[in-house]
């Protein structure tokens, strides 16, 4: 199969090459991302290879079709940049990575707690210009603090226990659970309980239309005063002015993000050089109690590793008529929050 991949950096192109040795396809890699100008260049190919920030709206998949593509690869797990209607309606499949290392993710998560709660960014800083005072870098035990995990799938799972590795007291919602129940030590409540309760929420869920602002205004006034909010899942979790204004109220006492509401126009590209105009963003640099990273939870070797032997599997499959695992479908989605 001829496929050809945008939004590439040095590290796709090393590891699809590498895992390419054992499937055999064509392979043609775009810096580029895709979108109207550039989908034109898929012409002569079977497939095209994504990532989270390309567009796959309903005009730019009709030109992937015209140009005689018939299947989309997301070398990721979240496929809400998808219109999947518009994709069966031009007959074209599109299949995914649902689980590439949930380790990587769970891990860079609790990373971000520990860096928020001890202040090591803050450290840091002051170590390398000789400040050895440590007034003002205080934390707290997470042995004893309750955990509200928004979301217990690959991921929420492996983050539960890594919390649990610490002490930490582990509550969760999950629509495939039930309220009161329990699972592997975590006790299954509803989001207003979590919120109220938890010492730190982490988001884990996918986003969805029905998760679009899941924390919005209301539900991060209902949060337990001065609680640590972690997103690493989609930024359109958070509403993320909201956010802002329980920062500055003092609500919310800190926020780690590894993914932001409007991310698309920022990451995976170097701005050091120019004026960053969103102006949401530039605010959240201000608070010392935000700590952001820039969508790369899912960054290791591993998980890299995985992305591209599944992904080139998941051609192999579609290309010999198999019934691929990974192909998301409107029917597949309904029967799911049926």
């Amino acid at each position: 199969m001829r496929i050809l991949f945008y939004s590439t950096h040095s590290y796709d192109r090393r590891e699809f090459t590498l895992a390419n040795e054992r499937h055999g396809h064509a392979l043609a890699f775009l810096e580029a991302r895709l979108g109207p100008e550039t989908a034109v260049l898929a012409r002569g190919h079977d497939a095209v290879c994504t990532f989270v920030h390309d567009p796959l709206d309903a005009p730019t998949l009709k030109l992937l079709a015209d140009a005689g593509i018939r299947l989309v690869i997301l070398r990721c797990a979240g496929f809400n940049q998808v219109d999947l209607r518009a994709a069966e309606r031009l007959g074209l499949a599109v299949v995914r990575v649902p689980a590439y290392s949930p380790h990587a993710v769970a891990e860079h998560t609790a990373g971000l707690i520990l860096t928020l709660n001890r202040k090591f960014h803050r450290a840091y800083n002051r170590v390398r210009e000789n400040n050895f005072l440590i007034d003002g870098l205080e934390g707290f035990d997470l042995r004893d603090k309750i955990v509200g995990i928004v979301g217990t799938g690959r991921i929420g799972r492996v983050f539960a226990r890594i919390m649990q590795g610490f002490g930490c007291v582990v509550r969760a919602v999950d629509p495939l659970r039930a309220p009161g129940s329990i699972r592997d030590d975590i006790y299954y409540t509803s989001l207003p309980a979590l919120l109220a309760d938890s010492d730190i929420v982490s988001l884990h869920c996918p986003l969805t239309p029905e998760s679009h602002h899941l924390l919005d205004e209301a539900a991060l006034a209902a949060m337990k005063p001065g609680a640590m909010l972690i997103n690493t899942s989609r930024g359109g979790l958070l509403d993320t002015e909201a956010v802002i204004r329980a920062l500055k109220s003092g609500r919310l006492g800190a926020l780690g993000l590894d993914v932001y509401e409007q991310e698309g126009d920022l990451f995976y590209e170097d701005l050091s050089s120019t004026v960053v105009a969103d102006d949401v963003f530039q605010r959240l640099l201000t608070f010392p109690n935000v700590v952001i990273t820039a969508h790369q939870a899912f960054f290791t070797h591993e998980a890299l590793a995985a992305i591209a032997e599944t992904s080139l599997q998941n051609a192999d499959d579609v290309a010999a008529g198999k019934e691929c695992a990974n192909r998301i479908t409107l029917a597949q989605i309904a029967a799911r929050s049926s």
